[in-house]
């Protein structure tokens, strides 16, 4: 059999294939569930705060940037498979071409300014996320333990001026840059599971963490053990929880309803039942929610967590 007919039988299967293979190809791409609602989005739920469109226009702007790029890369490849494939009739070998400087330069140049733009924007819209503001409208202690979640509401509850001011024993793992936000007179109240809790509302597993509409909360996270990761998620947006290092950052929810919320860092062997309930109301209903609790009996605080290392308290001390 001659070379150029082992080829063309070598390239039938292929071909033959290739329906195939585009079938395939356009239910993946159709079987996702995706509305034309849905696609701008990118795979991203619907933001549920006023900070998480930013995080949303960032990775969009990523994508672009990636299939900008893809296309170029798949279109060079397209161009050299097409213009430069082997010749039927000639066998000689083509020629070689070494070191063009110009080529070089640009595929070393280019992918520098891709990076330093990609980090520009994380930089400026990290910055802006994570900024804390004088007197947000409701702190959260958020404290993380093996295996669920507590919820310390640091809240001035019945409104009365007779509490004081002192801090409680319970929140001392939280750095005084933090504490000295706290509203004045808090007595606070709490709330907290373990890995049979469930939303009574819904069944879904998991405390639930009730937050006001409209009205700027700020988390302060702590850890009781090992390393979480507070992850709501429609806020589009997580920050570890780090035993012996405080962090924080604020939302504001601007939607009503029930949202996911979990642990995103690996941290034992029930890591995956570390679930949480958001819960949005009103908030006049938020109000009435912390009287509940009050009611209750659940007044004070659930121990924050392990005290601020050495190194951390420093560092923080010098941001001041």
């Amino acid at each position: 059999m001659s070379p150029n007919g082992s080829d063309r039988s070598s390239r039938r299967p292929m071909r033959r294939k290739l329906p195939q293979v585009l079938t395939a190809g356009l239910i993946l791409a159709t079987a996702t569930g995706c509305t034309y609602k849905d696609f701008p989005r990118l795979g991203m739920p619907t933001p549920v705060t006023e900070e998480a469109p930013r995080i949303l226009s960032l990775w969009q702007g990523s994508w672009a940037a990636a299939l900008a790029t893809g296309v170029l890369v798949w279109g060079l490849i397209l161009w050299s498979v097409i213009f430069h494939r082997r010749s039927r009739t000639k066998v000689e070998v083509p020629t070689q071409t070494r070191y063009n400087m110009p080529i070089e330069a640009l595929y070393t140049v280019v992918p520098l300014i891709i990076v330093s733009v990609l980090f520009y924007f994380t930089a400026r819209d990290e910055s802006k996320l994570l900024s804390l503001s004088d007197k947000p409208a409701h702190t959260i202690n958020v404290v993380g333990y093996q295996w669920s979640w507590g919820f310390n509401y640091i809240e001035d509850v019945d409104g009365s001026a007779d509490t004081g001011s002192e801090i409680p024993k319970e929140l001392d793992a939280i750095p005084d840059r933090l504490q000295k936000d706290f509203p004045k007179n808090a007595e606070g109240v709490y709330d907290f599971g373990i890995p049979g809790t469930r939303n009574p509302q819904n069944g879904n597993p998991g405390p639930t963490l009730w937050l006001p509409k409209g009205e700027k909360v700020r988390f302060v996270l702590t850890s009781r053990d090992v390393i979480h990761s507070f992850w709501v998620v429609p806020f589009l947006m997580k920050q570890d929880v780090i035993p012996g290092h405080t962090n924080a950052f604020e939302v504001t929810p601007n939607q009503e309803g029930t949202f996911m919320g979990k642990c995103a860092e690996l941290c034992g062997v029930d890591h995956s039942r570390m679930l949480f309930n958001v819960k949005v109301v009103s908030p006049e209903r938020y109000q009435a929610h912390l009287k509940e609790l009050a009611e209750k009996g659940q007044t004070g605080y659930v121990p924050a967590g392990i005290e601020q290392t050495d190194p951390a308290r420093n560092a923080e001390t010098n941001k001041l």
